[in-house]
């Protein structure tokens, strides 16, 4: 391979494909997981807490060997995600039409979707049923919303990962050169998923959501991964969707994508034109996304995440 590539959010060389290669032969036996462990190692590639991105290492070890760079050892066993990642019945929900008035459904409340609970298997089986992307596993730094009305029934949910790895009008709005980019992307979080069930219908459901999220993300993602973010993002299709709930919720437009993937080094890979919108989480966003390395948490960057989001309905 020439030149480099960007996979999992990670600058991937020719000296990288030589050294996974060289990993492969040196030990054919180890597995998969043992394998992605001491990539890690090699690439020193922790989070923000220090602990191996081993999810991310395997997953972009996947992808090259689905590009035809490498070839891994044969799976020891059926790998889980194939169970994850089926469509979750909804045997447990029976939708009713919900229509009205926002005031009707007040409070809502939202909640932090804890792995392997009810929350977990009701989240993935609303996107799996309901968004037009589906959902599968999220690498990476994440969090997962449930909202419930005020008879605690289920009226959006809503994912957010790592951002994307490169834009050009969102890194020029913040002032990011390639250098500053790569070292304050996790403290970024992308809107991947936002889903309002076909079922329910009330006006300004959606904006009012995102505005209850918005106030209290960068709390949840302190909590969970020892470093806050500052500010949000989300890339909304506009052959499908007018990013009407992103602008009523104060979203800022920054521009659009080009159609093209991050991969797409020869431009010929087409994809849709996709709006780009942020978020401000706080007046210094911009400072604190252009902050020096000194200032950083310990770990690397976060990887990439994928440039898909939606708007509400």
């Amino acid at each position: 391979m020439t030149g480099s590539m960007v996979v999992q959010g990670r600058e991937v060389s020719g000296a990288d494909i030589e050294l996974i290669r060289g990993l492969l032969a040196e030990h054919p036996a180890p597995g998969r997981t043992r394998l992605s462990e001491e990539l890690c190692r090699r690439w020193d590639w922790r989070n923000a807490q220090g602990r191996l991105k081993d999810m991310a290492a395997r997953t972009l070890l996947l992808k090259l060997e689905r590009a035809g760079h490498i070839r891994l050892p044969p799976r020891r066993r059926p790998s889980c995600n194939g169970f994850r990642n089926c469509r979750v019945a909804l045997a447990s929900l029976t939708p009713e039409a919900i229509r009205g008035a926002l005031r009707d459904l007040r409070p809502l409340s939202v909640s932090v979707v804890a792995p392997g609970s009810d929350d977990a298997r009701l989240f993935h089986g609303l996107l799996a049923h309901e968004h037009y992307l589906g959902h599968r596993n999220t690498v990476g730094e994440n969090l997962r919303y449930l909202v419930r009305d005020r008879h605690s029934r289920p009226v959006a949910c809503a994912l957010f990962g790592s951002a994307a790895w490169k834009c050009a009008d969102r890194d020029a709005f913040l002032g990011w050169d390639r250098a500053t980019r790569e070292r304050n992307l996790q403290r970024l979080t992308n809107n991947t998923r936002f889903l309002i069930p076909g079922w329910v219908q009330v006006p300004h459901l959606a904006s009012h959501v995102l505005g209850l999220i918005a106030r209290r993300i960068r709390c949840d993602w302190q909590t969970k991964y020892g470093h806050p973010v500052h500010a949000l993002e989300t890339f909304v299709d506009r052959s499908r969707f007018k990013g009407t709930c992103y602008r009523a919720a104060n979203w800022l437009r920054l521009g659009a994508t080009r159609g093209r993937t991050r991969n797409d080094r020869a431009h010929r890979i087409r994809a849709a034109v996709k709006d780009v919108y942020l978020y401000p989480l706080s007046p210094d966003f911009r400072r604190e996304l252009c902050a020096p390395a000194c200032s950083l948490p310990a770990g690397v960057p976060g990887q990439a995440g994928r440039t898909e989001g939606r708007a509400g309905r």
